[in-house]
């Protein structure tokens, strides 16, 4: 008799436990392949096709320096080449019955899934993500896919009938069509998911798409592409162009043959796209701007869960997260506890290479997250800030190869300092104290952000006061995996307020995919 298969090993970003030996195996198999691949020269994917560029670019590991690989770098031609491609694709992709071109979509999820380890080492070594969370990246693309084709799937294909006023000649519909061509410009941080993630959205509802991943993380979006292919997705329905935002990003946000973007990165430039990319008539943009995302901690909460939640959210891959935890206000009576407690699980955390199973946490992403860092401490102490952990870049042994820091807590700063305010993106997270909840509601919300938020409390009127207040599109409540991070496809859906996002409908929840199409009122009369 034959033994039942084993089922996949499921990670995502709330997985605590490092223990699984059997994970931990196939992982180092998948990153004996990934290493395989290392310093090759990759191309970008146009019409179905492999395609040099205007030279290539280098990428380098943040761990180590080790060169990844290099890569085509894509011009305006290459991408007005692209656009045209996915021009071309669009009536047969957006007008094929929607239950194949779902089909499609799933292998395309199985692909990606069916290469969790090989792409999440290659995610660990190109970005610094450690095993878990680099695996939870490729995961959660998979996923993000299929809960896109489900939705499609229970809204059979967004086709509904409508009344008719009592006259049965008269039969109406609604009938929600796609847009045609939309770019996807991703950031490094979720290389996989925050790219295979909307283009899966697009794709589902019939659009085609033309893709530029961040340059810190050309790697995994080369392996997107083949996934793409390799699941039979037809010729110029999934286009690739790596390289700069001056040349590629600009062509895309500008070029009249787009009829949809979404931008994931820096409320900066989001802002920006979304004033300008429609210029003849109104088109859909979609834009994810970041977060600078807080944590209440309440007199009455569990202090211990408390520091672990913050600890996770703030340091989780360096706080290179827009959903992570960079600010914490604490009521005064518990304040000095819960900066202990959260010191202590900061000095305990593991620092080194992340593809190493022992190391907790990795790099930060580039030479600039670096000095960043090292600008955010010296003012936080020019301002009267007291560094209780952390504050130093890391520099012996091999950590002196990448670009290492230590997870940094900051106290004694004044509650509207900048670094109160402004997104880091780095391992630092400023801790306050307050008289009450309603002035940590009040410093909470006073921001221009409105991503995720965090609260700790035992008392249900508090987390009552709490939901009813907070402005924030993902909000936790004592949550030891992460105060601020983590959301799931189909569980979370993860959306921001205010200036972290434009629609007010989050990726992985119930209205994502309807934002990738238009309604067409069709009456018949027989």
């Amino acid at each position: 008799m034959t033994a039942p298969a084993q089922p996949r090993i499921k990670i995502t970003y709330a997985t605590l436990r490092n223990d699984n030996e059997a994970l931990h195996a196939l992982y180092d198999a998948g990153l004996e392949k990934a290493r395989s691949q290392l310093g090759g020269s990759f191309q970008n994917s146009i019409d179905g096709q492999w395609r040099s560029g205007d030279g290539e670019f280098e990428k380098r590991s943040p761990i180590d320096g080790t060169l990844v690989g290099r890569f085509a770098r894509g011009t305006r031609r290459d991408v007005r080449d692209a656009i045209a491609a996915a021009r071309a694709a669009a009536p047969g992709w957006g007008g094929m019955p929607w239950r194949e071109r779902v089909a499609i979509m799933r292998r395309v999820a199985d692909a990606i899934s069916a290469r969790q380890m090989e792409f999440g080492a290659l995610m660990a070594i190109e970005v610094g993500k450690n095993r878990l969370e680099a695996l939870g990246d490729v995961e959660e693309t998979a996923d993000l896919i299929r809960y896109y084709c489900d939705q499609m799937e229970a809204h059979d294909g967004f086709s509904q009938a409508m009344g008719n006023l009592g006259d049965t000649t008269v039969h109406t519909r609604s009938v929600l069509k796609p847009h045609g061509v939309w770019a996807v410009i991703s950031p490094f941080n979720f290389p996989m998911a925050l790219s295979g993630g909307p283009a899966g959205g697009a794709l589902v509802a019939g659009n085609t798409v033309v893709y530029k991943p961040s340059s810190d993380a050309p790697m995994s979006a080369v392996a997107l592409a083949r996934a793409f292919m390799d699941a039979g997705v037809p010729g110029g329905v999934f286009n690739m162009v790596m390289g700069p935002g001056e040349s590629v990003g600009a062509e895309l946000q500008e070029n009249p043959g787009v009829d949809g973007l979404i931008f994931t990165g820096s409320y900066a430039v989001g802002f920006q796209i979304y004033r300008h990319f429609s210029r003849d008539y109104p088109k859909p943009v979609i834009v994810e701007m970041g977060g600078k995302n807080p944590t209440i901690v309440s007199r009455q909460a569990d202090l211990e869960e408390a520091a672990e939640g913050i600890m996770r959210s703030a340091f989780g891959f360096g706080g290179q997260k827009c959903s992570a935890n960079s600010r914490v206000y604490v009521e005064r009576l518990v304040y000095d506890q819960l900066l202990a407690a959260l010191v202590e699980k900061t000095k305990g955390i593991t620092i080194g290479d992340p593809t190493d199973r022992r190391n907790w946490l990795g790099p930060v992403i580039n030479a600039r997250a670096v000095e960043k860092f090292e600008e955010s401490v010296a003012e936080a102490e020019r301002d009267g800030g007291r560094i209780v952990a952390g504050g130093h870049r890391l520099t012996e042994g091999d950590l002196g190869r990448g670009y290492f820091v230590e997870p940094t807590i900051v106290a004694d700063l004044p509650v509207d300092h900048r670094l109160f305010r402004d997104e880091l993106f780095i391992p630092f997270v400023v801790v306050g104290p307050i008289d009450s909840i309603e002035e940590g509601l009040r410093l909470a919300n006073d921001s221009v952000y409105g991503l995720t938020a965090g609260f700790y409390s035992e008392d249900q009127l508090e987390i009552e006061q709490f939901l009813g207040a907070i402005e924030a599109g993902v909000v936790y409540v004592n949550r030891r995996a992460g105060a601020t991070t983590g959301a799931w496809p189909g569980i979370q859906p993860f959306g921001g307020w205010k200036g972290s996002g434009t629609t007010g409908k989050a990726g992985g929840g119930l209205y994502y995919v309807q934002q990738f199409l238009r309604e067409q009122s069709q009456t018949i009369v027989d």
